[in-house]
């Protein structure tokens, strides 16, 4: 296998396997060398912009552990998601070429097939089938509206308990200031840097 180099992988294209869903319905195709925020962004838009009600985050083999990542970003940021996991083996083809024409009793190419696990996740702002295996209802929101602002609060809170503290220091050096500029005689001119001058 020395003299074979890889050319290209093939995936079988296989329909998304939840019912149901409307044919214009966004597939965000998470691979294992795409940005999460350029995902997010882009997921983001589409469910917020243009008012989507559904989309789907998919992806194979290394790809899987991002997958969730964006999925559990997103049902932080826009909250009161309904959701369904579908795990599953996808087969991918494998081409190797061989590189070495010398051989020329040696097969010139071939191919591999391979099995990976596979991910899809659909989200949707609408209630779906609570009877559908993987599914996930919207997860609370401690009491909060499910704004987007608000919806991060898992995430915030840390930040909401810094910010908190902080007011009251800030009030004490307003005050120190306006007692500094107060009295405007210069204290003690002088005089005390002098008194180190007995000890000689």
């Amino acid at each position: 296998m020395e003299n074979f180099r890889k050319v290209r992988t093939s995936e079988e294209e296989s329909p998304l396997p939840f019912p149901d869903l409307p044919p214009d319905v966004v597939e965000m195709k998470v691979k294992e060398g795409s940005k999460i925020r350029n995902l997010m962004n882009f997921a983001m838009a589409q469910m917020e912009l243009k008012g989507r009600r559904q989309i789907v985050f998919s992806g194979w083999g290394r790809a899987v552990t991002k997958t969730i990542t964006c999925v559990e970003i997103m049902k932080r940021k826009l909250g009161g998601l309904h959701q369904v996991t579908n795990v599953r083996y996808k087969t991918l083809w494998e081409v190797w070429e061989n590189q070495d024409p010398l051989l020329g009793d040696t097969a010139q190419s071939l191919t591999v097939h391979k099995n990976v696990p596979s991910i899809c996740i659909l989200l949707s702002k609408d209630p779906l089938d609570p009877n559908q295996t993987g599914y996930q209802p919207p997860e609370p929101q401690n009491g909060l509206g499910t704004q987007s602002g608000d919806a991060e609060d898992t995430s915030g809170s840390s930040a909401q308990g810094l910010k908190r503290p902080l007011s009251p220091p800030r009030e004490e050096l307003l005050a120190k200031k306006s007692q500094v500029q107060a009295p405007n005689s210069p204290r003690g001119s002088g005089t005390p840097d002098h008194q180190p001058d007995h000890h000689h």
